[in-house]
């Protein structure tokens, strides 16, 4: 049976009800459990059901999940193998839209804003930081947000890693990075199994994009980005966007986070949340949006055409 007759079936005791996104490991239902309720969940392609490295990732994703306890992270219900072999990870529903989408018709948004959506996201990564799991790829494409309780639910440990796994253990290749190109740390790009201060680095980068709409760096393709990212400083925050203008500490902090090695960043992810929700908290109360120039809207359609490009590796 292909993914796309699976509407309508039970797996697992999961009713599956419709088709709402897929990736290049899985696709993802809206699904209902007589126990759970209303899930997500996700179903492995059937072509990777034989494939040892894509099931190892897949039932680390759900192990990753159900270690990971936050307000701020989608709780793991439920996976395993389907008497038909499909393997099946079910995680709680979030309600509200994926911030990529929110950021787009909202963006830029406010220092205010971004600090609330921020430290949420910041305490959801600590919490797997403290479990010695580092996320790896972490976007705006990977949160949930509710813009009518301004809640954030982080998805996604699918190329999470373990600080303490051993070096046979890594199901990356060496020479190969993981994550999307676009928020990826520097140091990532050798394929060395990174630390927490990768985590922060993209963060940084999350809160770049939603104070300005755009990127710390310009690269129109994956091969110059690529460069850019081992050989040039970030644009700085008070130069990313013609009308924008932002406090001195919200930038220093922000650029702190992008710094190019990882031991000139925070000590952690948590301290980057205290810094940035302090300096915003001195921040003008003002919507950045209402300063955008005309000539950003277009850059934004640009940055959202070019998405395709720079996919998750």
């Amino acid at each position: 049976m292909t993914i796309e007759t699976l509407v309508g079936t039970t797996l697992a005791g999961y009713t599956l009800r419709a088709k709402v996104g897929e990736g290049g490991t899985a696709t993802v239902f809206r699904a209902d459990h007589a126990q759970h309720g209303t899930v997500a969940l996700k179903v492995l392609r059937e072509k990777l059901q034989l494939d040892k490295t894509a099931v190892a990732r897949f039932l680390r994703e759900a192990q990753f999940g159900a270690r990971v306890e936050h307000p701020n992270i989608v709780r793991t219900l439920d996976y395993g193998q389907t008497d038909g072999e499909r393997y099946y990870l079910a995680i709680e529903w979030a309600s509200g839209e994926i911030l990529d989408k929110f950021a787009e018709k909202s963006g830029p948004l406010s220092c205010q804003e971004v600090s609330g959506i921020l430290s949420q996201i910041c305490g959801a990564v600590q919490s797997a930081h403290d479990v010695g799991i580092v996320h790896r790829d972490l976007k705006p494409e990977n949160i949930m947000y509710d813009p009518a309780s301004h809640h954030v639910k982080l998805v996604d440990f699918g190329i999470a890693a373990d600080t303490d796994a051993s070096p046979d253990q890594r199901l990356t290749r060496a020479g190969f990075f993981v994550g999307t190109l676009m928020y990826v740390a520097p140091e990532a790009l050798s394929g060395e199994l990174v630390g927490p201060a990768a985590d922060q680095y993209s963060l940084g980068t999350i809160a770049y994009y939603l104070l300005t709409g755009v990127l710390p760096y310009t690269g129109k393709s994956p091969r110059e980005l690529f460069s850019q990212l081992l050989t040039q400083p970030p644009i700085t925050l008070n130069k990313a966007k013609p009308g924008l203008s932002f406090p001195t500490e919200v930038e220093q902090v922000v650029m702190k986070a992008l710094a190019k090695k990882p031991d000139e960043r925070y000590g952690s992810v948590k301290e980057f949340s205290d810094a940035f929700v302090a300096a915003a908290a001195k921040a003008p109360e003002t919507s950045a949006s209402g300063s955008a120039s005309d000539e950003g809207d277009g850059k934004a359609g640009l940055f959202g055409k070019m998405k395709g490009l720079f996919r998750r590796s």
